[in-house]
């Protein structure tokens, strides 16, 4: 099996990977609801693919995330074959900025020339 998990950038591509990303996950409580999801069947596999959010139990915070599943049929068991999963891009983007804070840029750009060295003003310009 395959684990591509959501905090971790290990590929867990055995049992012993995979439980030693669940020792850690589960001491999180996670608690997961799938949210959207779409599921296509063949012949002995399934492919689940969608959103899921989990709320952690050990702190009440919430984690959306992008999710794929697919299983086989596996010594007369459904069985995880490959499972992948990535925190939605959104939650990811910077908390919004502020008026105050974007006059407080200035600041570091003002003060990167203070120090009459053109390396430090340039690192204030984007790449």
């Amino acid at each position: 099996a395959v684990l591509l998990p959501t905090v971790s950038d290990t590929p867990r591509t055995d049992s012993a990977l995979i439980k030693d990303y669940f020792n850690s996950f589960l001491l999180k409580k996670p608690q997961g609801e799938i949210l959207s999801g779409d599921i296509i069947i063949g012949t002995n596999w399934a492919q689940d693919a969608g959103i899921y959010e989990f709320t952690m139990g050990a702190d009440g915070s919430k984690v959306k995330g992008r999710y794929s599943f697919v299983y086989i049929f596996e010594d007369g068991e459904w069985k995880i074959s490959h499972h992948h999963s990535s925190v939605m891009p959104e939650a990811v983007l910077p908390t919004p900025i502020t008026k105050a804070e974007v006059r407080d840029l200035f600041q570091l750009w003002n003060g990167a020339l203070a120090t009459l060295d053109s390396t430090k003003v340039a690192a204030r310009y984007s790449k």
